[in-house]
């Protein structure tokens, strides 16, 4: 459950920085003006999309996993746990790269884009803590 609700915090935030991204909203509640130098950079797209539109894709794809996994048929399966922990770790190898590009060629630093980066090293944590428990549950029950 605790991987649901970081990934719900996640997705509103990501949706949040896609609005402003797509115009829809008008400035962002940073406090630096860097938030909206890190969108507005040449990085603030990749592959034909805002950068936290793949932030939105990938927190629903967390979220969705997790409530999987809380499904009776999947709670003891560990390819649902198995699954949350590869998608964690890309979304970990993503946010290192793009707070590498913050730091090195951007020259900003985005707060919600920080935040992000902490809650997706969290799901990430808190993927492996599950599997582990996981197996250990499956090792003592043989």
């Amino acid at each position: 459950m605790a991987i649901a609700l970081v990934a719900m915090a996640g997705l509103f935030l990501s949706l949040y920085l896609t609005l402003y991204k797509l115009g829809l909203i008008g400035t962002l509640a940073c406090g630096s003006g860097e938030c909206e130098t890190v969108q507005l950079s040449r990085w603030g797209d990749f592959l034909g999309l805002p950068v936290a539109a793949w932030g939105v894709l990938f927190y629903i794809g967390v979220l969705a996993l997790a409530l999987l996994g809380l499904a009776e048929r999947w709670e003891a399966a560990p390819r649902v746990s198995i699954s949350l922990v590869g998608l964690t770790l890309w979304g970990v190898a993503f946010s290192a790269w793009l707070t590498w590009l913050e730091l090195y060629v951007i020259h900003a630093i985005c707060r919600w884009c920080v935040v992000s980066a902490l809650l997706t090293v969290l799901l990430f944590g808190l993927s492996v803590w599950d599997l582990r428990s996981l197996t250990r549950a499956r090792a003592q029950a043989e």
